[in-house]
């Protein structure tokens, strides 16, 4: 058997003291598939260097767009990069990657705008690179257990989708560097906890029924003063197939740490799925007993599982089923539909937009337009 070659990765941001740049790193190293060699981990050369030194990775930069240039051109450069900077770097970054023929794995979400998104997907579509987003939550084992059984049809017609995010890190005014950029316009985009967290249940729900709202009604609130973002969402959703939805997002709920949480019910049947407990799918046919569906092991059709039930799998392993994924798709050229990507950020940005533009109308309907 020939020996696997790791995908030979950069990094650009996620320096010191950036939780979701070591999530990364961690991901991209759990299979093997991937060996982190360069770095642009901090726009300041030293605090880079300082960081590639303590997160062992060989060549430091100070500026995204030497590195992209520098490692097009070595015999041993980069054939990926990894975007976990915050939203308003997203697209120079990936624009600058994809320039060079080189694969980008971009943080969500896709870009600070919607004028971005489509403007990187032009850039994506010019290239010869793969563009790769990491909406995790989508790689669970029981997430794509879900998507599987609604497509079958096992729920039927789909009448209700109800999926919320919510969380309370925010619910004081903070000056943490992770609070600090995502209240801050210019930097985190147009949509606070609709850009954070939002983006992340809505993409949940589409990926897991297929279906994109084709209408919203947004009510988005700063509850903490001085705030100049959202930090709650109330949003109805409409399907052309004739569902309704309805999606929360907060970062203002007192005792809730990460409440990830999904429901769809069909003529049929229900699925319910929770983050708290992500290896355990409810399953409640109309008439009899519910059951509980849990995770299965590696080999499963779903995929998704390296140790057998009952020893925990969770959020880096998520991250680490789109690392593999993505090392697949690299490799073969392909890009599969569960692995997210240019569609799914645009729709992102499509909802942050069109929640923005519904609340500004006192939440009236609005089309969501990717």
């Amino acid at each position: 058997m020939t020996p696997l070659v790791p995908i030979r990765l950069g990094m650009v941001g996620g320096g010191a003291g950036a939780m979701i740049g070591n999530v990364h790193r961690i991901a991209a190293r759990l299979d093997g598939q991937f060996d982190l060699v360069a770095g642009a981990l901090s726009s300041d050369p030293d605090r880079a260097a300082a960081s590639a030194a303590a997160a062992g990775i060989r060549r430091s930069y100070g500026d995204y767009a030497q590195m992209a240039r520098d490692e097009a051109a070595r015999p041993d450069g980069i054939q990926a990069v990894s975007i976990c900077t915050p939203n308003h770097l997203h697209f120079p970054v990936a624009r600058a990657f994809l320039a060079q023929g080189i694969h980008v794995i971009c943080d969500k979400p896709m870009t600070a705008t919607l004028d971005e998104a489509r403007q990187l997907a032009e850039a994506a579509r010019a290239s010869s690179a793969l563009f790769i987003l990491t909406h995790n939550y989508s790689a669970y084992p029981q997430i794509r257990q879900a998507r599987a059984m609604i497509a079958r049809g096992d729920l039927g017609r789909l009448r209700l989708v109800q999926v919320e995010y919510a969380q309370d890190w925010l619910t004081e005014a903070s000056d943490s560097k992770q609070a600090e950029w995502r209240g801050d316009p210019a930097r985190a985009g147009a949509g606070g906890a609709i850009g954070d967290i939002g983006t992340h249940a809505f993409q949940l729900a589409r990926f897991v029924t297929d279906e994109l709202p084709e209408r919203l009604a947004a009510d988005l609130t700063s509850f903490v003063p001085g705030r100049r973002l959202d930090d709650n969402a109330h949003i109805l959703l409409r399907y052309s197939s004739g569902a309704k939805g309805m999606l929360w997002a907060s970062q203002v709920a007192p005792g809730t740490e990460n409440g990830l949480r999904l429901r769809v019910y069909g003529d049929n049947a229900g699925l319910e799925w929770q983050h708290d407990t992500p290896e355990t799918l409810k399953y409640t046919p109309f008439g009899q007993p519910a059951q509980i569906l849990r995770r299965a092991g590696p080999g499963s059709v779903v995929g998704g599982s390296r140790v057998p039930p009952g020893h925990p799998e969770g959020y880096l392993e998520g991250f680490a089923n789109l690392y593999a994924e993505a090392a697949d798709a690299i490799r073969g050229g392909t890009h599969p539909d569960t692995l997210p990507g240019i569609r799914d950020g645009l729709e992102g940005l499509a909802f942050i937009d069109a929640c923005i533009r519904s609340n500004d109308a006192d939440a009236a309907w609005v089309r969501v337009m990717p």
